[in-house]
């Protein structure tokens, strides 16, 4: 295979903002400013959303809950999430993006893409637009955020991490070899802890290892995921920038106070189904050619063990009265013992599709996935 990272010349940056809605608290609070900041609810039932830095050295993650977070930071400071804070910051940083190409593709509230192989304004190379990016955040937002430029995507995201926080690092097309060889698989996009102890097992610790692997070896292990993860391994990305991203799925879901038995959160399930069906009519109201074809249930047990149950069926619920029947006739698909009890329930649609182009032959497919999380 080839060892050139793209055959489309183009100049990717990606810019992820350091430690965003912890950095917000500590730039409108200045009191909080080298304090350890976790932005959360106190409570059993919470999730760390954000720690800011001083937090982070003592072991607080993200998506942590927030109990175990207070025992391994017992000085921090919590304070509640202000998304509504957050999104207009966000705001803010887009409108400074906008500056210099229209292909900006956000990911999250506090990261981006950016195709800047043809911007709005030449500053002469890639890396200069990303700094001036970067100074014109913090002059106006007073936030720092981090960037990677690259040829693609895939190694502009790892890039963006190298020098965090309030750094910057360029992969030029001549460097991705040497950038990815002893690159540990672990940063690859999809390769959690399971698939990297699989490649382990196989002798895969890094991108070099997988380079040398046979691409028939690498199907046979992972299937598809075998071959992506070999296009990786050698700098191949080929997906573009895209500014508005299509919606795949719709979703609501809350986590009890207490875990239930099933058959006790009909009343939850029925008001997600609510929120949900008002969420997707919103999608409707600006895509009226864009169906949803799928209905998700979510359920986590009390030793957090994930369940998902889906339909892909015809006639689809024409309102969240609807939803909810479909949700509790996929509640009656879970084989676990009648005294097994949930801590969270979600509810969502997918399977998005162009009305004129949907394949009848899915419907009635059935899926059910389980998985355990630590």
């Amino acid at each position: 295979m080839p060892s050139s990272a793209t055959t489309t010349a183009r100049k990717i940056i990606h810019v992820d903002m350091d430690a965003f809605y912890a950095s917000v608290e500590q730039r409108d609070a200045p009191e909080l400013r080298g304090r350890p900041v976790v932005v959360a609810w106190r409570g059993a039932r919470s999730v760390v959303c954000a720690a800011s830095y001083e937090a982070r050295t003592f072991g607080v993650r993200s998506a942590m809950p927030a109990v175990r977070a207070e025992r391994l930071c017992p000085e921090a400071v919590f304070v509640p999430p202000d998304f509504s804070r957050y999104k207009a910051v966000s705001a803010q940083i887009r409108e400074i993006f906008s500056r210099y190409t229209a292909l900006v593709e956000p990911l999250s509230l506090d990261e981006a893409y950016l195709d800047v192989t043809h911007p709005h304004l030449d500053l002469g190379s890639a890396t200069a637009i990303a700094e001036r990016i970067r100074r014109e955040i913090f002059l106006e937002t007073g936030l720092t955020a981090s960037a990677g430029v690259a040829p693609n995507k895939f190694i502009a995201k790892i890039a963006s991490d190298v020098n965090k926080p309030d750094g910057l690092f360029v992969v030029k097309p001549q460097q991705v070899d040497a950038f990815l060889l002893d690159l540990p698989l672990a940063r690859l996009p999809g390769v959690g802890k399971v698939t990297e102890g699989r490649l382990s097992l196989l002798g895969f610790k890094t991108c070099g290892d997988v380079r040398g692997a046979d691409l028939r070896v690498m199907e046979q292990h992972f299937g598809k995921w075998g071959k992506r993860l070999h296009e990786l391994a050698h700098g191949h990305d080929e997906r573009a920038v895209l500014p508005e991203r299509a919606t795949l799925q719709i979703s609501s879901e809350d986590t009890f106070a207490v875990d239930l038995p099933m058959g006790q959160f009909d009343e939850t399930l029925e008001a997600l189904s609510g929120k949900t069906w008002q969420a997707y009519e919103r999608e409707l109201a600006r895509h009226p050619d864009r169906h949803a074809r799928t209905v998700v249930l979510k359920l986590k047990t009390a030793g957090f063990r994930t369940l998902t149950r889906s339909i892909t069926e015809t006639p689809f619920p024409t309102n969240a009265a609807e939803l909810f029947l479909r949700a509790q006739a996929l509640c009656r698909r879970i084989d676990l013992p009648e005294d097994t009890r949930y801590r969270l329930v979600g509810i969502g649609v997918s399977g998005f599709h162009d009305g004129a182009r949907f394949d009848d032959s899915l419907a009635g497919q059935l899926f059910d996935t389980d998985a355990a999380q630590g």
